[in-house]
């Protein structure tokens, strides 16, 4: 079929729309979701409204796709190559009263480059009424086999997070970027005091961001792991891309594979998933 391509913020992009009302935009730069509205809700994903476009930048917000590296874990670009690239619009359908939209990306020139290996990268966004499901499918093309790390980077628009509560992690080990050691969740909830980044590992379950008049359930397969993630005062202060107090009115809750990473064969698929539900 036909993609039918918009604009978004001078950016070529996917808008899709359910029979029930559900609106998602992802755009072609990146596979970057920026819009998530439920079907008779609000929007669910914080955008930086100082967010920088176009070809070589990172959009602050909305989901980035980290692949193959998470953060500065490794010798590649920070979270990787892939969310500042343009990827290409696969499919636009409405089916089973869910809209879908499918972006791919395959390595060239330039990534083989910084990343020594061939690969194809399909990302599948579907939506129906409070429902968002968000697919990464990673699949070697080359003769080699290779290991990735990465992440579904979601940012999660939130009243004020000093006020929210994640339910989920309770009894789960994890590695605290802030102080610089490892923790467990003893407390049946996580609270927000100020900056916060975390890795929790091996998460068992579904997590649950609630406050007052809102909250989103989130879950998810093939990832292993969980990253909450949000600047605090000083560090939002020294983002460019997004307004100093900005850092209260959302927290990543992120799907991600970063203590194991994943070795895929010749010619083998992996898949991760997260789903997110008002």
């Amino acid at each position: 079929m036909t993609v039918q391509l918009s604009d978004f913020q001078g950016q070529p992009a996917l808008r899709l729309r359910a029979p029930d009302g559900a609106q998602a935009t992802v755009l072609l730069h990146g596979a970057h979701l920026v819009s998530w509205v439920p079907a008779g809700g609000e929007e669910q994903l914080y955008l930086s409204p100082t967010a920088r476009y176009g070809e070589g930048t990172s959009v602050r917000g909305g989901v980035p796709v980290i692949f193959p590296q998470f953060n500065q874990r490794g010798p590649l670009p920070r979270h990787g190559f892939v969310r500042s690239r343009a990827w290409q619009p696969v499919e636009q359908v409405v089916r089973g009263g869910c809209a879908i939209g499918v972006l791919r990306f395959e390595s060239d020139d330039t990534t083989r480059a910084i990343w020594p290996h061939d690969f194809s990268l399909e990302l599948t966004i579907s939506i129906t009424g409070r429902e968002l499901d968000i697919e990464l499918a990673v699949t070697n093309t080359g003769e080699t086999a290779f290991e990735f790390t990465g992440a579904l980077h979601t940012y999660l628009r939130c009243l004020d997070v000093l006020r929210l509560q994640v339910e989920g992690l309770q009894n789960v080990a994890y590695e605290d970027a802030v102080l610089n050691q490892p923790g467990e969740q003893w407390g049946d909830v996580l609270t927000v005091l100020g900056e916060l980044d975390r890795i929790y590992f091996n998460v068992p379950g579904p997590v649950t961001l609630r406050e007052q008049g809102h909250r989103v359930h989130l879950s998810q397969s093939g990832f292993e792991d969980v990253v909450t993630w949000t600047p605090g005062t000083e560090r939002c202060a020294a983002l460019p891309d997004m307004p100093d107090d900005d850092w209260r009115q959302m927290l990543c809750i992120e799907a991600a594979q970063i203590a194991n990473p994943v070795r895929v064969a010749p010619g083998e698929e992996w898949i991760g998933m997260q789903q997110l539900r008002t």
